[in-house]
């Protein structure tokens, strides 16, 4: 199992994930930056990403949408605010609507992505930070916690295949 732990944090407004994976960091850092690769993951098995924008780099966004089991598309958006390859990554994330325009009301998390050599093995730590109590505990009965899961489990195939490549 990819996903060592999860640990929401009311008083801290924080939830975090910690994977481990067979594979350097330079190799994880891909799933990141690269967007072919991140919307592979990005989301649960049932809800797979399409990146239509990705700017990686510091000020840049990326905007995406899931399509859901039965077609309906739920639409997101990142803003990259701090890019330290290949070991940290910050962006600021929210969900969007239609158009990509940003949905004011659920608000925006932050999220910090560190990456760390566990020599040769890496551990990634995702650090999402919330606005408030009541966005943190709506997030969580959307699923967060479960659909992080999810998707974080669903990296390991990914890094194999390139490792077989």
């Amino acid at each position: 199992m990819t996903v060592i732990s999860s640990t929401k944090n009311l008083e801290a407004l924080s939830f975090t994930l910690i994977a481990e994976f067979d594979a350097g960091v330079e190799r994880v850092w891909q799933v990141w930056e690269d967007p072919r690769q991140l919307e592979r993951w990005w989301g649960p098995p049932t809800w797979p990403a399409t990146f239509e924008q990705f700017d990686f780099q510091p000020g840049g966004r990326a905007g995406y949408y899931m399509t859901g089991p039965e077609g309906e598309k739920a639409g997101g958006w990142w803003l990259f605010t701090s890019i330290q390859a290949p070991s940290q990554l910050e962006f600021d994330d929210g969900f969007a609507d239609d158009n990509g325009a940003p949905v004011e009301a659920m608000g925006t998390t932050h999220a910090v992505v560190t990456l760390e050599d566990l020599g040769g093995r890496t551990r990634m730590t995702i650090n999402s930070s919330f606005e408030s109590e009541e966005q943190m505990e709506q997030m969580v009965e959307m699923g967060m916690e479960e659909g992080m899961k999810e998707a974080t489990g669903q990296i390991d195939a990914i890094l194999s295949e390139h490792a077989r490549a």
